[in-house]
C-alpha cells in the first residue's frame, strides 16, 4: 500500500505529494514510466510496469516507436495501462548521466509528461524519480530538478486541469533524498 509522506498545495491549487510505494499500484489517471528512447521495458520501473500491466504495454510501445521513431526527451509517448489500475502510461525518456546537458533533458522529460497529461485531459499523474536508477542521475540533483519543474509548470499554467501530482518513490535512499530536498525547497 502506498503512503503519502508529504503534501503541499501549490499557489495555483494543485496538490503535490511525495509518496512511498509502488508506482504500478497507483490509481491516478496516468503513471509515468522512466523509459529509454526505444521503449524497451526490460528493467527498473519500466520492467515493473510491463510485468504488472501486461505485454499489451510493450506491444503498444513497439508500435509507437515503429510509427513515430525514438522518443525524444521533450515529447513523451503514451500507451494504455494494460492491467494497471490507471488509464495511461506516459513514457518519459530521462537522461543518462554523463551524456551531457542532463538537467535540461530531465526538465524536458518532466515538463513533457505534465503537458501530455494535460493534453490527454487527465486530472492526476504519478511520476517516479526519473533517471535516478540505471541511468545514474544523482538523486539529490534529480529531486531538485523534478520538484522545481513541477512548481514552475503550475506557476505558468495555473488554470491547468491537472490537479494532483504524485512523486512515487520506492526505495529508502531515494525517499530520504527527496524528502530532504522537498523540505529545503519549503
Amino acid at each position: 500500500m502506498n503512503t503519502v509522506l508529504s503534501e503541499h498545495i501549490l499557489p495555483s491549487g494543485q496538490i503535490l505529494q511525495l509518496v512511498r510505494g509502488d508506482i504500478t499500484a497507483e490509481t491516478m489517471d496516468a503513471i509515468v514510466n522512466a523509459a529509454n528512447a526505444y521503449l524497451q521495458h526490460g528493467a527498473g520501473v519500466a520492467g515493473a510496469i510491463v510485468r504488472r500491466g501486461g505485454e499489451t504495454i510493450q506491444r503498444e510501445s513497439d508500435a509507437w516507436v515503429r510509427e513515430h521513431g525514438p522518443v525524444p526527451h521533450a515529447e513523451p509517448a503514451y500507451t494504455s495501462a494494460g492491467n494497471l489500475p490507471c488509464r495511461y502510461v506516459i513514457h518519459a525518456v530521462g537522461p543518462v548521466w554523463g551524456d551531457g546537458d542532463e538537467d535540461a533533458k530531465l526538465t524536458q522529460a518532466v515538463r513533457g509528461s505534465l503537458r501530455l497529461a494535460e493534453q490527454l485531459g487527465l486530472s492526476s499523474i504519478a511520476l517516479p524519480a526519473i533517471s535516478t536508477g540505471i541511468f545514474g542521475f544523482p538523486k539529490e540533483r534529480a529531486a531538485g530538478v523534478i520538484l522545481a519543474v513541477i512548481r514552475d509548470y503550475f506557476s505558468k499554467n495555473p488554470a491547468s486541469g491537472l490537479k494532483q501530482v504524485r512523486l512515487v518513490l520506492y526505495d529508502a535512499p531515494t525517499i530520504a533524498v527527496f524528502v530532504n530536498v522537498w523540505k529545503s525547497m519549503g
